[in-house]
C-alpha cells in the first residue's frame, strides 16, 4: 500500500475554495463585497506567481468569521460545499482517486487552504484523511488567526512528515498530485510526481523531468 497525496484547489476541483468561500461571505453579507474581492483577486493573483505570504493572506480571509461561533460557520458551509462545490468537482479526479482506492492505496488531501472548508470538501469527496490549515479557536469561536504550521510551500512538506511519523506511514511508492509551482517542494519529495493542469512554471519543471502532465476536465 503507497500513499496517494492530492492537493485540493484547481486539482482536484476547478477553482480555489477560499477564494469562493470569500465570495459566498460577501454574498452573506459579511464584508464588504467589493473592495473585499478586490482585495482577495489582489492575493490570489500573487499566490498564482509564487509571491503569496499565506500569513498575510490568512489575517485577511480570517477576518470575517473572527467571533463567529464553529456551528454557525460549519452550518453555511455544508450547502455552500454542495450547492458550488459539488459541481466544479473534477470527474477525472474522481476516478483517479477511485483507481487509486482499488490499488489499496492510502488517500491523503493536502491543501493550503483553510481545515474549516477542506474537511466538509474532502467529505464531499468521500477522502476521510487530510491535511489543511487549522484555525485557532476559543471557547466554541473561531479567533480570526491559524494554528501551528501553514500547509503552503515547504510547511506541506513539514506537516506531511509529522503526519508520517503519526501514522507509522512513510512515501516509499508515494504519489503526489498539484497543478501549482507552490507544490515543488513536495513534488520533489515523492518518488511519482504528478501535474495537473498545471501553471506555467510547473509545466516546464515537468517537462523538463519528465513527469506525467495530466490534464483533468
Amino acid at each position: 500500500m503507497a500513499l496517494a497525496i492530492f492537493d485540493l484547489d484547481e486539482t482536484l476541483i476547478h477553482g480555489d475554495c477560499s477564494s469562493l468561500w470569500c465570495a459566498q461571505m460577501a454574498r452573506l453579507g459579511w464584508v464588504d463585497g467589493e473592495s473585499f474581492l478586490r482585495r482577495d483577486a489582489e492575493l490570489m493573483q500573487a499566490y498564482g506567481k509564487g509571491h503569496l505570504r499565506m500569513e498575510e493572506y490568512m489575517a485577511f480571509s480570517l477576518e470575517p468569521i473572527a467571533g463567529r461561533t464553529l456551528e454557525e460557520v460549519d452550518h453555511l458551509v455544508e450547502p455552500w460545499v454542495e450547492d458550488v462545490i459539488e459541481p466544479i468537482i473534477f470527474g477525472d479526479a474522481c476516478r483517479c482517486i477511485a483507481e487509486h482506492r482499488q490499488a489499496g492505496d492510502r488517500v491523503l488531501i493536502i491543501s493550503a487552504s483553510s481545515a474549516h472548508l477542506v474537511g466538509p470538501i474532502a467529505a464531499r469527496l468521500g477522502v476521510e484523511q487530510y491535511l489543511a490549515i487549522d484555525l485557532e479557536t476559543a471557547h466554541g469561536v473561531y479567533t480570526g488567526n491559524t494554528r501551528g504550521t501553514l500547509t503552503y510551500r515547504d510547511g506541506k512538506v513539514t506537516r506531511l512528515l509529522e503526519w508520517l511519523d503519526q501514522e507509522q506511514e512513510n512515501l516509499e511508492g508515494a504519489s503526489f498530485y498539484s497543478d501549482s509551482r507552490n507544490d515543488l517542494p513536495l513534488l520533489l519529495r515523492v518518488d511519482n510526481p504528478r501535474v495537473v493542469n498545471p501553471d506555467a512554471v510547473l509545466r516546464e519543471h515537468a517537462e523538463r523531468n519528465g513527469w506525467p502532465i495530466l490534464e483533468w476536465k
